[in-house]
């Protein structure tokens, strides 16, 4: 991007039994429009005995993204959902007042050699409807829209750009695009492009104003409009943004909610265990210790 505010580096993070590179929220940029947490998962190779298990646990305030590169994960929720998340289908869960989902590597796959490699990512809601009921909704990749210009792959994974539309159920003016490139090749989509910008390098390299940036970072734009860089060979990012809201996000834990007293309802609601449970799982996360906001 020609004006590069901030770049955010991966940084480890442990979310159980497996690691993961956190991307957001970070100390200086909570928020990019009304994404509030990225996670990039892998790519993990596990062994036969290695497997994903992220117990049951509780969301409110936001939607979940989860995009798979490669690998599959079985998604259960206390809505009673129960389907397998395979690259390029797009999992949106939204949390509403709560919601409890386990993620897993499904039972065929739990004795033999596997990928894990993928996006997971939180959408905050806006405050009129941070209580909304819970949904939950699984569109196929050759539903998301796809197509090709100047020698470039766009896929838009959720929300609006280009005068396209995802049929993800966004609840706010967002964006999140994948592009590839397989040969150098210059950019500039400003002017498709709203409210707050990221970039995020998965693979090969960008160019911009003589500075190539690499893999694992997120380039934060001080303006959308302004989207031009070059694309080196081979090359995948993920575009994302949108408007952001008027209110800051607390987030503790799972929890995103423009108040303490929501955060501090959905621990106590946690803690009693009277949270919607999923069908067939029996497991118990407590709370992490508590944070002075």
């Amino acid at each position: 991007m020609s004006n590069v505010k901030l770049i955010i580096e991966e940084r480890a993070a442990n979310i159980g039994n497996f690691l993961v590179g956190r991307l957001l929220p970070f100390r200086e940029k909570r928020t990019v429009g009304p994404f509030a947490f990225i996670d990039h998962m892998g790519p993990a190779y596990l062994k036969e005995y290695q497997n994903l298990d992220v117990p049951p646990h509780p969301h409110i305030g936001l939607s979940t993204l989860t995009y798979l590169f490669e690998g599959s994960i079985m998604h259960k929720d206390s809505l009673g959902t129960e389907v397998e998340i395979k690259p390029g289908a797009v999992n949106w869960m939204t949390a509403g007042k709560g919601i409890v989902h386990s993620e897993r590597t499904p039972q065929y796959l739990r004795t033999s050699d596997k990928v894990l490699h993928g996006l997971q990512i939180w959408v905050a809601l806006p405050k009129d409807l941070e209580q909304m009921e819970p949904s939950f909704t699984h569109v196929e990749e050759a539903d998301i829209p796809n197509w090709t210009d100047n020698g470039l792959s766009f896929k838009l994974i959720a929300g609006e750009a280009f005068g396209r539309k995802s049929p993800v159920p966004v609840y706010s003016p967002l964006y999140f695009l994948e592009i590839k490139s397989t040969q150098s090749q210059k950019v500039s989509i400003g002017k498709d492009l709203f409210g707050e910008s990221a970039l995020y390098i998965l693979e090969g390299s960008i160019t911009s104003d003589e500075t190539v940036f690499e893999p694992k970072q997120i380039l934060i734009a001080q303006d959308s409009k302004l989207c031009e860089f070059e694309m080196g060979e081979n090359t995948t990012v993920y575009l994302f943004g949108g408007e952001p809201f008027p209110e800051e996000r607390i987030i503790f834990w799972n929890f995103v909610a423009t108040s303490k007293a929501l955060i501090e309802d959905a621990k106590e609601r946690w803690e009693k265990q009277i949270f919607p449970k999923v069908p067939g799982e029996n497991d118990f996360v407590p709370l992490p210790p508590p944070i002075k906001f």
